[in-house]
């Protein structure tokens, strides 16, 4: 009987690696080896276990049992080891079932599955003084099945080769899950017969990674970390607040580039903490602007314990030494006393918003149940969207108030309050840069819902940070590229369009397009003239909803001063020109050019920018000589044995190549350097994990959770709605069978009474 190795060799997951075959019966004598002709090299690979065998080492013999195991079926252990008195050493090697089964259940009424059946099947070895190894004896009978096709989920055979961990290693930093990791690996193989090792093998391997390239605790990780970063580039910046326990309370940081891109995107920031991101309940707070192609751009981000006015304080307080004091012009923030408190603290000049979308979305929760709820909800948006001056949105919201009766609703009183906070009349003549809510921060949260949720740690949050941030940073130099690259072509003939043509980027000049083409539904005329400036009505035609309306707008035109304002700010709110000044100039002959001062700096793509050229510290291959020189290697492997090896016989010379280059470079092997890295964690002051932040208490609807976790939850109870049926369907089929029994019976006893 012939047993042949069942698995085929995979050149790129198994680099060397050696399947024997077994002749049970005798087999062919040229296939044998005996012991005279021991070698360095794997001896017997081709004979069945018997007494007498020698070998050179101890790994030798374990390599040959588990390739004899493999292809008989079963799985194997080292299940004792001594020294003897003679100075030899004496183990065994036996089958993976062998020994008595002790059971470890708390409940004897769910006991765990039995394997071990006392399995005699086993190899005795003795190793001689010299090393020699020589096989005692040998037991070949098991009291079991044997199955060579499920050989390979037994541990002995579980093998993660060198070219399967750099993949897991370099998939996990890029964000990807261990499942489909894995999946990549099990197509790579031609299916899961080929691979010597299963998924749960992968997921062990890459906890363990993780835990030695960050740490343990959570905290001393990031700790290390940012200790890293600042040690590749000084401008790295970094803050861990304690308390008095050493435990870690707030965290924040930001790298060279975002402190640098501060100083072109600063006058607008955004600031949202309504996204969870942690195991600890800590949610991530980032200060969020926007570029010069109108993207969402990173300035500094922390991970916070509380959301009370003294933490609120202490971040921008920090946040403000990181950006060397320069305070923002403005700030968007959610609707939240404590944020107020600390910006009217911290940033006393800078004009703060509410976001406006965060606050209609309140209206269903807060009137709701008015027996008018429909037409007060149509009502209140139009007084707050549509009203033209500050004087119209006062009467249009007392006249509201009155006919509603709500003179006692102190959610509406506390919004007219601060109304200066949030209505778009009273903030639109402050620049925004566009932004009229915190969807940029927002944008930036779910920007990273495809690398955190609420279960990440924090090391593995601050890894996934760098990916992220990584990936928004090329998606601007795409940008960058198409507005270098290619142009939008002018809709019109007039010399201004042209001229914002070559100055901003594609993004900004295609939003100024569209005011250019919305020209054509505007009427321009003359009023009078007030000192130097001259008045122009202009009544666009809009449409609102299903209804078009004519809206009247006032343009002011200083022509010695080249001065335009219009009502509707759209200028001083986004930095980009209106359809109103634009038929103002088209009805003055003022067509050819406009001053540069109307062309923000902000939106040119012409301007060079200090940031750009600043790399982002991201601690994977950055002075890490180690993993560089692995790269470098597998690179010129790959290139190797993808385009070189076509036949079987180019495949042999090259591994017996390995194999002699291995022992060659196993003879010249340097001690390990000590990296400067490993010794970080002396010189830091050590820092205890956070304890689970307590909410605010906020309403659910509030606080925004990440799509993965929105898909785990959906996915639980959809589970948990199936078991309930299933459970009911079981319940409701036992009582029907035991009726049935029963009336069965009823029937017996009748019968047996009557006879």
């Amino acid at each position: 009987m012939k047993i042949v190795d069942y698995e085929r060799h995979q050149a790129s997951s198994q680099v060397g690696e050696k399947y024997a075959s077994f002749d049970i019966e005798g087999g062919s004598e040229e296939n044998k080896r005996s012991e005279e002709s021991t070698d360095n090299e794997i001896a017997y690979e081709n004979e069945y276990p018997r007494p007498g065998m020698k070998f050179i080492s101890e790994d030798q013999v374990t390599d040959y049992y588990i390739n004899y195991a493999r292809c008989m079926g079963f799985g194997i252990g080292k299940i004792s080891s001594k020294n003897g008195e003679d100075g030899k050493k004496y183990f065994t090697l036996a089958c993976s079932r062998a020994r008595k089964y002790l059971s470890n259940s708390k409940n004897i009424l769910k006991p765990n599955p039995i394997s071990k059946t006392q399995c005699k099947a086993r190899l005795n070895v003795c190793m001689s003084l010299d090393g020699t190894v020589i096989v005692s004896s040998v037991v070949l009978e098991h009291n079991h099945e044997l199955s060579p096709t499920k050989a390979r989920y037994f541990r002995c055979n579980k093998k993660l080769g060198p070219y399967m961990k750099r993949r897991l290693e370099l998939n996990d930093q890029a964000g990807i899950n261990v499942s489909r990791n894995f999946r990549s690996l099990v197509i790579e193989a031609s299916g899961y017969e080929n691979l010597s090792f299963g998924e749960k093998d992968c997921r062990n391997y890459i906890d363990k990674v993780r835990r030695l390239r960050l740490g343990t605790g959570d905290a001393e990780a990031i700790q290390n970390y940012f200790v890293r970063m600042q040690k590749q580039n000084s401008q790295f910046y970094y803050v861990m607040d304690v308390d008095d326990e050493s435990r870690l309370q707030n965290v924040f940081w930001a790298d060279a580039r975002c402190r640098t891109a501060y100083e072109y995107f600063g006058e607008v920031i955004t600031f949202d903490t309504t996204y969870l991101t942690n195991k600890y309940d800590m949610p991530f707070a980032p200060f969020v602007g926007v570029n010069h192609h109108g993207q969402s751009i990173l300035l500094g981000c922390a991970l916070l314990s509380n959301e009370d006015t003294k933490t609120f304080t202490w971040l921008f307080n920090t946040w403000l030494e990181c950006m060397h004091g320069r305070a923002p012009n403005a700030i968007i923030t959610d609707q939240d006393r404590a944020m107020k408190n600390a910006i009217e603290v911290v940033f006393p000049k800078a004009r703060h918003r509410w976001c406006l979308w965060h606050l209609m979305k309140k209206i269903p929760e807060k009137l709701g149940r008015h027996s008018d709820y429909e037409s007060l909800k149509t009502l209140l948006h139009n007084i707050v969207y549509d009203s033209l001056s500050k004087t119209d949105f006062i009467e249009n919201w007392e006249k509201m108030i009155e006919y509603y009766n709500m003179q006692d609703n102190v959610w509406l009183k506390g919004l007219f309050d601060e109304r200066d906070h949030w209505v778009p009349i009273y903030v639109k003549d402050t620049f925004w840069a566009g932004m009229s809510t915190t969807q940029r921060s927002e944008s930036m949260n779910a920007f990273f819902d495809g690398y955190v949720n609420s279960k990440t740690t924090l090391k593995q949050f601050v890894e996934q940070y760098d990916n992220a941030l990584r990936d928004k940073i090329e998606k601007e130099n795409l940008a960058d590229f198409g507005s270098f690259n290619a142009t939008v072509a002018c809709v019109s003939h007039f010399g201004f369009e042209s001229q914002f043509h070559h100055a901003f980027t594609n993004a900004k000049f295609k939003e100024f397009q569209v005011e250019v083409a919305s020209m054509m539904y505007c009427n321009t005329l003359f009023e009078n003239l007030e000192g130097l400036n001259s008045i122009f009505s202009v009544t666009e035609s809009k449409k609102v909803f299903d209804k078009v309306k004519d809206i009247l707008f006032k343009v002011s035109f200083n022509e010695n001063l080249f001065e335009l304002q219009c009502t509707c700010c759209l200028f001083e709110f986004k930095g980009i020109l209106c359809r109103h000044i634009l038929c103002v100039l088209k009805l003055t002959g003022k067509t050819d050019s406009v001053p540069t001062h109307y062309i923000l700096s902000r939106w040119r793509k012409d301007v060079r920018r200090k940031y750009t050229l600043i790399k982002c510290g991201f601690d994977l291959l950055v002075g890490n000589p180690d993993l560089e020189r692995v790269n470098k290697a597998c690179d010129a492997f790959y290139e190797v044995a993808s385009t070189k090896i076509k036949t079987n016989d180019l495949l042999l010379k090259v591994m017996n190549w390995i194999e002699n280059l291995k022992v060659e470079l196993t003879c010249e092997e340097m001690p390990p350097e000590v990296r400067e890295d490993s010794l970080v964690q002396s010189h830091v002051t050590r820092i205890l994990d956070p304890k689970v932040a307590r909410s605010k208490g906020r309403p659910p609807t509030q606080r925004k959770a990440s799509k993965v976790d929105q898909i785990v939850k959906k996915k639980l109870i959809r589970k948990k709605n199936q078991n309930r049926i299933q459970k009911s369907t079981n319940n409701q089929s036992q009582e029907e069978v035991i009726l049935c029994y029963t009336f069965l019976f009823s029937i017996y006893v009748a019968y047996m009474i009557s006879d």
